[in-house]
């Protein structure tokens, strides 16, 4: 393997090296040629992500063609910018300046910024008893969960990665079924598991470099006006494994497995492709056997290269055997489309790779939500994803958003659809250890009840039916 330094050439390196330089920087994703291991130019930082992918933050200036062209260099792209699916901003511009003019007369309606990073807690004396609140998940019971429940409600050792904006790691239902990394001493300031990250107790936040991944949501007039999180992360973390059986709250799909806390997405709802792969990268690395991916783009940039980073990470975790469940997208400006035909269609979700199982969503009625996509070839199956109940940050469960000054909003997406298929993956793996990921997939979309609004629009043709998958 040979390391290499690369630099531009000669004209281009005059410029970067200029007094008067421009100081902004682009953002890179470069993928190195076969044989090399390491990648500098001069003026830009450099962050390795995987053995064959760097991030480069380099000079404005810095031509894209030369690094095509340079032996060290297989592909180059931008670092694109990845966000959550759900978008609660006002759209109609008279009641957004309506509700501004109203704000500015009464500026203490205006909620307090909320704190970030609280210490993680010990793990929780464990308790008994029904959870009050299961009753309003009519998802939960509409896919069976309390026959599958019969069989099993999920191994302790199987973890699902929720990577997401965070979790809210101090909530009631879900802090008893926090992944914990056994193999790092907690607050000693060393890497002790020797995987990168120090004191990764329960996983890591990506967007601020630590390892409290706190699922840090924003004043609901924010979203009205700038959109941002609502506490994205920890609504689909409930889906997945809040707790059972311990007289709090609801029921998760799967609720003894374990939740890996990953945040790639800021409180502004973005994330960036490099710190996708590297939330990715840890939860292959780390043990998990599932992941929530509720998040994506719609189309990947018409006129740029193809976020072939991404893919590359996808593929790292199939070789890996670590599903990919993903949401197949809520349409452009809210109105699903088919991800077969459309030009832009939603990523990761419409990725061709075998170990991604793509979710859209349905309501009560077992009708697609308006917003949901679909595709006979590229989605997968259905699950409910409309007026969700689940848990949100600071103690909470609701199935609402946002309801004030008129506006309301209630938890609907495909965002809420595939943490009930990444639990149900994490249920079906707990009771058949021995099967493959392929079996897993398989068994999912064949045990799918079958309705009429994904009749020839998804390659099961069904919903998720976890009852009948425990007996598949």
């Amino acid at each position: 393997m040979r390391k290499m330094a690369l630099y531009v050439s000669s004209a281009i390196l005059a410029i970067s090296l200029g007094a008067q330089a421009n100081t902004k920087k682009q953002d890179l994703l470069i993928k190195l040629a076969p044989g090399f291991i390491e990648f500098q130019i001069q003026g830009a930082k450099v962050e390795k992500l995987t053995d064959s992918w760097v991030r480069v933050q380099a000079p404005r200036h810095l031509s894209l063609q030369s690094l095509e062209k340079n032996p060290a260099v297989e592909y180059v792209q931008p670092n694109y910018k990845i966000s959550l699916m759900e978008d609660y901003t006002i759209q109609d511009p008279l009641r957004k300046a309506a509700l501004a003019k109203m704000l500015a007369r009464n500026p203490q309606l205006r909620e307090l910024a909320k704190a970030d990073n609280p210490a993680i807690p010990d793990a929780p004396q464990s308790s008994t008893g029904a959870d009050p609140l299961f009753n309003k998940q009519w998802g939960m019971i509409d896919i069976g969960v309390t026959d599958a429940w019969k069989i099993t409600k999920g191994n302790p050792d199987m973890v699902v990665a929720v990577i997401d904006t965070g979790v809210d790691y101090t909530h009631e239902d879900l802090l008893p079924n926090l992944w914990r990394n056994s193999k790092e001493i907690p607050n000693n300031g060393i890497d002790d598991d020797n995987n990168g990250y120090v004191d990764d107790m329960i996983g890591w936040d990506f967007v601020s470099n630590d390892n409290k991944p706190f699922d840090l949501s924003v004043d609901p007039m924010e979203i009205l006006f700038k959109g941002g999180n609502p506490g994205h992360g920890t609504h689909c973390a409930g889906n997945v494994a809040a707790r059972g059986d311990n007289n709090k709250g609801i029921a998760g799909v799967a609720p003894n497995v374990k939740i890996m806390s990953l945040r790639f997405i800021s409180e502004k709802g973005q994330g960036t492709t490099a710190d996708a792969i590297k939330a990715i990268k840890y939860a292959v690395d780390n043990g998990a056997k599932v992941m929530s991916n509720s998040w994506g783009s719609e189309g990947e940039e018409a006129g740029s290269p193809e976020n072939q980073a991404l893919r590359d990470a996808v593929q790292y975790a199939q070789d890996k055997g670590v599903l990919f469940i993903a949401a197949a997208g809520n349409g452009h400006k809210g109105v699903g489309y088919d991800n077969d035909t459309d030009k832009a269609p939603a990523y990761p979700a419409s990725y061709d790779h075998d170990i991604i199982v793509s979710v859209a969503a349905l309501d009560v009625n077992n009708n697609l939500g308006s917003f949901s996509n679909w595709g006979a070839r590229t989605v997968d199956i259905g699950a409910p994803g409309v007026k969700v109940f689940s848990t949100v940050v600071e103690q909470g469960y609701t199935d609402t958003v946002i309801d004030k000054f008129g506006f309301k909003a209630t938890w609907d997406g495909t965002s809420m659809a595939t943490p009930h298929v990444a639990g149900a993956a994490a249920l079906y793996w707990s009771a058949h250890p021995e099967k493959t990921w392929q079996d897993v997939k398989a068994a999912i979309l064949g045990s799918a009840k079958k309705i009429n609004s994904l009749a020839n629009k998804s390659v099961s043709g069904g919903k998720l039916d976890v009852k009948a998958l425990m007996t598949y």
